[in-house]
């Protein structure tokens, strides 16, 4: 069974903290940041989720070759869908489009 030590869940809160603190940092400076309580919600399941999926792939996988794979899909399929959810470049139903 994988398992993810308390320091690998510290940091990844710590890290999903950190993102998250930047765009309401923002919005209180510029009038052009305007999230809302889901957009907070949303960002930082998707954060935590890479975070968590990192630590998981980085216990489980003892292959580095397998490993830096793995890793570079988690990381694709993350930013195409921060992408998606950002400015909707596919136009799918999730954009809000």
């Amino acid at each position: 069974m994988i398992q993810i030590t308390l320091k690998q869940l510290l940091t990844v809160a710590g890290f999903t903290l950190f993102i998250l603190v930047i765009p309401f940092i923002a919005m209180g400076i510029s009038d052009q940041v305007n999230w809302s309580g889901m957009d907070f919600l949303v960002a930082g399941i998707l954060v935590s989720g890479l975070g968590m999926s990192l630590a998981i792939i980085r216990n489980g996988i003892t292959n580095k070759g397998k490993r830096l794979i793995i890793i570079a899909l988690v990381l694709f399929t993350f930013i195409l869908l921060w992408l998606e959810l950002a400015v909707g470049i596919f136009g799918s139903v999730i954009a809000g489009s």
